[in-house]
């Protein structure tokens, strides 16, 4: 029998749900009758009714950014390229305040491909267990629409600290390589991923998943 895991928010959680939260329903001019963090999850399932997911995106873009005030990305992208020491401080940021979001993890090495082709080897990835927003909502279409592609292009574009995200479908892990340039979406493997069995909607008689771009 597979272990459900138990998460045990602590106020500073429960303080970035609600503020999170907060933006996801400013962002689509919702609200949630959930608490916590099964209300977090089902606002990003409000963000995904109805929406393509280019629009999707768009509207996660609007809450990250919504989050950070435009003159910090713009200091943080002048003063700060992405080096080694850089990359490896955001994996450790990440993994201390990204918790309440993904569940247990932690910082480990990854190869990573710099912006010339070099190859260098770092501890820069952040290492999800099991990924909780993964687990809750048992949907490709939202780690990939919901996560994935927005948080990538907000740390690699507006922060200017490149991201790469690899989630696992088969154990729900994933990682985050600080560092490493991320593909084009059109190339990246996972757009070829197939619904997920406990998906609420899942079409398993069709891969890829039907939400990724409907």
């Amino acid at each position: 029998m597979q272990t459900v895991p138990v998460h045990h928010d602590n106020p500073l959680d429960r303080l970035f749900i609600w503020l999170f939260s907060r933006k996801m329903a400013k962002a689509i001019g919702t609200e949630t009758p959930m608490s916590g963090y099964d209300g977090f999850v089902d606002l990003s399932k409000q963000i995904m009714q109805g929406r393509s997911a280019d629009e999707q995106q768009a509207a996660v873009a609007r809450v990250l950014q919504s989050l950070v005030p435009a003159p910090v990305l713009w200091l943080i992208r002048t003063l700060f390229s992405p080096t080694r020491l850089v990359c490896v401080l955001n994996a450790w940021f990440a993994a201390q305040m990204f918790e309440w979001l993904v569940g247990p993890c932690t910082v480990a090495d990854a190869e990573v491909v710099g912006t010339e082709g070099e190859v260098r080897s770092q501890p820069s990835a952040v290492h999800i267990e099991k990924c909780r927003y993964l687990d809750e909502s048992q949907c490709v279409g939202m780690c990939v629409n919901m996560c994935k592609l927005p948080t990538q292009a907000f740390f690699t574009e507006k922060f200017g600290i490149p991201l790469t995200m690899v989630p696992n479908f088969d154990d729900l892990s994933c990682d985050m390589i600080f560092g490493q340039v991320p593909p084009n979406p059109t190339d990246d493997e996972v757009m070829e991923q197939g619904c997920l069995q406990a998906c609420p909607s899942a079409n398993l008689s069709k891969s890829p998943c039907h939400k990724l771009n409907s």
